[in-house]
Protein backbone atom coordinates (compact mmCIF):
# COMPACT_ATOMS: atom_id res chain seq x y z
CA UNK A 1 0.00 0.00 0.00
CA UNK A 2 1.42 3.50 -1.04
CA UNK A 3 2.59 6.21 1.70
CA UNK A 4 0.47 8.38 -0.40
CA UNK A 5 -2.90 7.78 1.48
CA UNK A 6 -5.17 10.84 2.66
CA UNK A 7 -7.50 11.82 5.12
CA UNK A 8 -9.65 14.86 4.03
CA UNK A 9 -12.26 16.99 5.64
CA UNK A 10 -15.38 16.90 3.36
CA UNK A 11 -16.43 20.15 3.24
CA UNK A 12 -19.69 21.09 4.32
CA UNK A 13 -19.75 17.80 6.69
CA UNK A 14 -18.60 17.76 10.17
CA UNK A 15 -16.94 14.74 11.18
CA UNK A 16 -16.54 12.74 7.75
CA UNK A 17 -13.43 11.91 7.11
CA UNK A 18 -12.55 10.18 3.90
CA UNK A 19 -9.13 7.77 3.82
CA UNK A 20 -8.34 7.39 0.10
CA UNK A 21 -5.50 4.96 -0.41
CA UNK A 22 -4.62 3.17 -3.91
CA UNK A 23 -7.27 0.06 -4.64
CA UNK A 24 -5.80 -2.79 -2.54
CA UNK A 25 -3.99 -5.50 -4.38
CA UNK A 26 -4.38 -8.11 -1.43
CA UNK A 27 -7.28 -8.11 1.10
CA UNK A 28 -4.43 -7.21 4.33
CA UNK A 29 -3.97 -4.19 2.47
CA UNK A 30 -7.67 -2.99 2.70
CA UNK A 31 -7.52 -4.19 6.51
CA UNK A 32 -4.58 -1.89 7.04
CA UNK A 33 -6.53 0.44 4.97
CA UNK A 34 -9.18 0.39 7.69
CA UNK A 35 -7.09 0.29 10.78
CA UNK A 36 -5.10 3.28 9.55
CA UNK A 37 -8.66 5.32 8.80
CA UNK A 38 -9.91 4.39 12.13
CA UNK A 39 -6.19 5.44 13.67
CA UNK A 40 -5.96 8.56 11.91
CA UNK A 41 -9.67 9.71 14.00
CA UNK A 42 -7.47 8.74 16.69
CA UNK A 43 -9.78 6.32 17.35
CA UNK A 44 -12.74 8.34 18.17
CA UNK A 45 -16.46 8.53 16.40
CA UNK A 46 -18.37 11.50 17.09
CA UNK A 47 -16.62 12.25 20.07
CA UNK A 48 -16.77 8.39 21.64
CA UNK A 49 -13.86 6.07 21.54
CA UNK A 50 -14.38 2.87 18.88
CA UNK A 51 -14.97 -0.47 20.57
CA UNK A 52 -12.04 -2.67 19.76
CA UNK A 53 -14.50 -5.28 18.42
CA UNK A 54 -16.66 -3.30 16.47
CA UNK A 55 -13.33 -2.03 14.57
CA UNK A 56 -12.42 -5.63 14.04
CA UNK A 57 -15.61 -6.07 12.38
CA UNK A 58 -14.71 -3.32 10.45
CA UNK A 59 -11.89 -5.31 9.09
CA UNK A 60 -13.29 -8.54 8.37
CA UNK A 61 -16.15 -6.67 6.72
CA UNK A 62 -13.14 -4.94 4.61
CA UNK A 63 -11.12 -8.14 4.32
CA UNK A 64 -14.72 -10.00 2.85
CA UNK A 65 -15.94 -7.37 0.54
CA UNK A 66 -11.71 -7.31 -1.24
CA UNK A 67 -11.91 -11.25 -1.29
CA UNK A 68 -15.00 -11.71 -2.86
CA UNK A 69 -14.02 -8.57 -5.60
CA UNK A 70 -11.05 -10.58 -6.15
CA UNK A 71 -12.11 -13.94 -5.90
CA UNK A 72 -15.35 -13.67 -7.97
CA UNK A 73 -15.64 -9.82 -9.32
CA UNK A 74 -12.67 -9.62 -11.76
CA UNK A 75 -10.66 -7.68 -9.22
CA UNK A 76 -11.32 -4.03 -7.78
CA UNK A 77 -11.30 -1.25 -9.55
CA UNK A 78 -12.10 1.17 -6.40
CA UNK A 79 -11.82 1.00 -2.79
CA UNK A 80 -12.54 3.58 -0.22
CA UNK A 81 -12.83 3.87 3.10
CA UNK A 82 -14.37 6.57 5.01
CA UNK A 83 -14.97 6.96 9.14
CA UNK A 84 -17.82 9.48 10.10
CA UNK A 85 -20.60 9.81 12.94
CA UNK A 86 -22.21 6.09 12.52
CA UNK A 87 -18.75 3.92 11.79
CA UNK A 88 -16.74 3.14 8.76
CA UNK A 89 -18.51 3.35 5.29
CA UNK A 90 -16.56 1.20 2.74
CA UNK A 91 -17.33 0.79 -0.78
CA UNK A 92 -15.23 -1.80 -2.85
CA UNK A 93 -15.90 -1.61 -6.80
CA UNK A 94 -15.55 -4.31 -9.27
CA UNK A 95 -16.12 -5.55 -12.99
CA UNK A 96 -18.75 -7.90 -12.21
CA UNK A 97 -22.52 -7.35 -12.49
CA UNK A 98 -23.09 -10.36 -10.51
CA UNK A 99 -24.35 -9.93 -6.91
CA UNK A 100 -23.15 -11.90 -4.12
CA UNK A 101 -24.77 -14.64 -3.19
CA UNK A 102 -24.85 -17.01 0.12
CA UNK A 103 -24.23 -20.60 -0.40
CA UNK A 104 -25.09 -23.70 1.85
CA UNK A 105 -22.36 -24.74 3.85
CA UNK A 106 -23.48 -28.33 2.34
CA UNK A 107 -23.61 -29.45 -1.22
CA UNK A 108 -26.66 -31.34 -2.81
CA UNK A 109 -25.22 -34.73 -1.32
CA UNK A 110 -24.30 -33.25 2.08
CA UNK A 111 -20.59 -32.69 1.98
CA UNK A 112 -19.24 -29.41 3.46
CA UNK A 113 -18.76 -26.73 0.98
CA UNK A 114 -15.40 -24.44 1.12
CA UNK A 115 -16.35 -21.00 0.87
CA UNK A 116 -19.86 -19.02 0.50
CA UNK A 117 -19.63 -17.36 4.37
CA UNK A 118 -18.17 -13.74 3.46
CA UNK A 119 -21.40 -12.34 1.96
CA UNK A 120 -23.54 -13.12 5.11
CA UNK A 121 -20.69 -11.60 7.58
CA UNK A 122 -20.64 -8.53 5.42
CA UNK A 123 -24.45 -8.46 5.88
CA UNK A 124 -24.90 -9.49 9.38
CA UNK A 125 -21.95 -6.64 10.79
CA UNK A 126 -23.25 -4.15 8.40
CA UNK A 127 -25.71 -1.29 9.39
CA UNK A 128 -26.10 -0.77 5.64
CA UNK A 129 -25.55 -2.69 2.85
CA UNK A 130 -25.87 -0.83 -0.69
CA UNK A 131 -25.30 -2.26 -4.42
CA UNK A 132 -25.43 -0.11 -7.40
CA UNK A 133 -24.31 -0.52 -10.72
CA UNK A 134 -21.34 1.21 -12.21
CA UNK A 135 -21.33 3.11 -15.67
CA UNK A 136 -18.55 2.38 -16.17
CA UNK A 137 -19.30 -1.79 -15.98
CA UNK A 138 -19.54 -3.59 -12.76
CA UNK A 139 -20.69 -2.68 -9.17
CA UNK A 140 -19.77 -1.09 -6.28
CA UNK A 141 -20.68 -2.70 -2.91
CA UNK A 142 -21.27 0.29 -0.11
CA UNK A 143 -21.36 -0.93 3.52
CA UNK A 144 -21.42 1.46 6.79
CA UNK A 145 -19.71 -0.61 9.72
CA UNK A 146 -20.84 0.93 13.19
CA UNK A 147 -17.99 1.57 15.42
CA UNK A 148 -19.70 1.96 18.74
Amino acid sequence: MSDRNTIETVVGQRDVYRHRPYCPRRPADARRAVERAVTGRRGLVGGQPCDADAVSDAVLVASELTTNAILHGGGITDFRVEVERLGVRLSVCDRSHDLPVALPATDERGRRRPGGRGWPIVCRLALDVRMADLPSGGKCITVVVPLS
